[in-house]
């Protein structure tokens, strides 16, 4: 077989595979990009809870605060009698 011959048939067999090694690649790349997708949404999901649990601890806070702040004024009325 001459060098020529063997670079047809190579060219051809890469012709011929070529696309289902296409297709193979883009079903990776979709699985892929789905299961990247997925973690995004996990993640952001994540990160909502976190902001969320932030503002009701910051809203304790607050209320706590303001009962400290009025139990303090009570108590300085107290101490005035």
């Amino acid at each position: 077989m001459s060098l020529a011959v063997e670079e047809e048939d190579y060219t051809k067999l890469v012709m011929e595979s070529e696309p289902e090694w296409l297709r193979t690649e883009v079903k990776r790349l979709f699985q892929e990009l789905g299961e990247t997708t997925r973690e995004k949404i996990q993640a952001a999901e994540y990160g909502l809870a976190v902001l969320e649990e932030k503002q009701q601890l910051k809203q304790q806070y607050e209320e706590l605060e303001l009962e400290y702040e009025t139990i303090r004024t009570e108590m300085d009325q107290l101490k005035e009698w």
